[in-house]
């Protein structure tokens, strides 16, 4: 059993920050003492990393990504290998990871599918939500199996019919299920019904351009589909938790709920909270490289974002990781908006967008650990065990440098993509080495991680409600 010690740095958690040595015992923190303690004085240990200057802060946990995600004819670029490796490499030890259920197949033969796909080839650790796209009496009662091997949240659909779609219905019913067994219901919230048909009306009167993706995904139906869901989970009784927020308005629905003391929860991602529809905008189908859905809003919209995080409105910060190279996977959208692959790269990313964003006063650094790193935790039933660093937790631990400067580049990341949302983009910060389960996987610019160290984890139910 090796022993880790890591001295000296400034260590931050949701709850504090305290100048603290740290004792790893195998793949377990085991104590921390104040740095230049007696206690701590009298460690020993097989290994000593020396944080003096540094920040010493919990691995990130990523509780939306898409690795390997079969969409619009192609799939997304990272295998759970590359992105996996890539989260590493941004300090974000732990993902979570969407299984899907395909119409017509039972959730135990997509989860069967993902499992299939990860198992051997991970990084960092990683666990599955459930996406359901056929809400059967079968489905709704492998929900409760599902809920008992730790698969505990569930990711609905009102956009994307004829693929994901579920209707109100079905919605309800699995939002029933839920209350019931203690499955956390996650929703896409947009109007797909109503998006459609303004995109079939966009593409009649030819408007092709990747803008118009922004377009026709209007901030009024994104906000229309929260405030619904909103109100199916308060018939249920259930708590719900809104993926990829990205509009004022959707934002306040959740805020208004929330002071009514409901147990409703919502993400955002850092494209809504760092871009925009300039970027949609881009001419010579640059635009492309940032379609997504929900889709990139107006910049006015960021400040409520940012605020919304400062209130706890908006708890989470994940990345919904879903890349398609621009070259063969979103030129497949050229002259038609509708056929352009949704989604962006940016697993690797986060952790120092987000630092970015305490340097530039939008957030407290123990707010940053608390959105990437504890809530995701909580939200999704892994805390204490991931997202703290503590007695008993998992040795997950970035030595993160606030100092240091890097240029966000293609040329650069690791992920398996051909260009960056966030190109040339300077940011503050850095992580500098990263522990998965106490075993160091990234040291100063050097992967040294390999594909099977990142483990399986079964989650308890929301750790986060009211």
């Amino acid at each position: 059993m090796s022993r880790t010690l890591i001295r000296g740095g400034l260590v931050i958690t949701a709850a504090e920050e305290i100048h603290a040595d740290v004792l790893i015992d195998s793949e377990q923190v085991v104590a921390l003492a104040a740095t230049g303690s007696t206690v701590a004085e009298g460690w020993t240990a097989d290994t000593v990393i020396d944080a003096m200057g540094k920040y010493v802060i919990p691995g990130g946990v990523d509780a939306h990504t898409h690795m390997e995600l079969p969409f619009g004819g192609t799939a997304a670029s990272d295998t759970f290998e590359t992105g996996s490796r890539a989260a590493a490499w941004g300090g974000t030890t732990t993902i979570v990871d969407f299984a899907v259920q395909s119409v017509g197949e039972s959730l135990r033969s997509g989860l069967d599918t993902w499992h299939a796909k990860a198992e051997g080839n991970c990084a960092v650790d990683y666990a599955f939500h459930m996406i359901m796209s056929d809400v059967t009496e079968s489905s709704l009662k492998e929900m409760d199996l599902l809920v008992e091997e730790g698969v505990t949240s569930f990711k609905l659909f009102m956009a994307y019919p004829g693929v994901f779609y579920s209707d109100d219905g079905k919605i309800l019913r699995a939002m029933q299920r839920g209350a019931a067994n203690g499955g956390l219901i996650m929703m896409h919230a947009e109007n797909g019904i109503a998006i459609d048909v303004l995109v079939e009306q966009a593409l009649a009167a030819g408007r092709t351009d990747p803008r118009y993706h922004g377009e026709v995904r209007r901030e009024l139906l994104e906000a229309e589909a929260t405030h619904r869901a909103i109100k199916l989970a308060e018939v249920a009784g259930s708590p719900l938790y809104v993926v990829h927020v990205s509009a004022a308005s959707a934002l306040a629905e959740l805020a208004q709920s929330r002071d009514r003391g409901l147990n409703v929860f919502g993400e955002t991602c850092p494209q809504y909270l760092f871009l925009s529809t300039d970027n949609l905008a881009e001419p010579d189908f640059e635009g492309a490289k940032y379609v997504c859905s929900t889709p990139l809003r107006p910049k006015e919209h960021q400040a409520e974002l940012w605020k919304g995080l400062r209130t706890n409105d908006l708890q989470v910060v994940s990345t919904d990781h879903c890349p398609f190279c621009f070259s063969g996977q979103k030129e497949l959208g050229r002259g038609d908006f509708s056929k352009i692959p949704n989604g962006l790269p940016g697993v690797e990313n986060r952790m120092d967008l987000l630092h970015q964003a305490v340097v530039d006063g939008h957030i407290s650094r123990r707010r940053w650990i608390e959105i990437a790193c504890a809530t995701p935790a909580r939200m999704f039933g892994l805390y204490p065990r991931k997202g703290t660093i503590a007695p008993g937790a998992d040795a997950d631990i970035v030595i993160y440098d606030p100092n240091a400067t890097q240029v966000i580049s293609t040329e650069t990341h690791h992920m398996n993509v051909d260009y960056s949302a966030y190109e040339g983009k300077q940011v503050t910060g850095k992580s500098e080495t990263v522990l998965s389960r106490g075993t160091v996987i990234i040291e100063q610019d050097r992967y040294l991680g390999r594909a099977g160290h990142g483990q399986y984890q079964t989650r308890e139910t929301c750790q986060y409600l009211i």
